[in-house]
């Protein structure tokens, strides 16, 4: 399974925030947001941060999507 954090862009699109907005009201690193932005795995530490700064629960900024492999033929 892969991460999608396209529910977290489009949110922070839709209040107008950027990248640089999240990192610090989130108080994460900007290693984390580039993790974000590669679709890489976060801690569930990170997440917290996130949900609490955006007022947000995890399934309302990130989605599992099946990789290539894990489609059965």
């Amino acid at each position: 399974m892969d991460v999608s954090y396209k529910k977290l862009w489009k949110i922070l699109i839709d209040k107008d925030m950027k990248k640089k907005d999240l990192k610090e009201i989130a108080a994460i690193s900007w290693t984390s947001v580039t993790k974000l932005s590669k679709g890489e795995t976060v801690s569930m530490e990170v997440l917290i941060k996130i949900c609490k700064a955006l007022d947000c629960n995890i399934g309302d900024i990130v989605d599992l999507v099946p990789s290539g492999e894990d489609v059965s033929e």
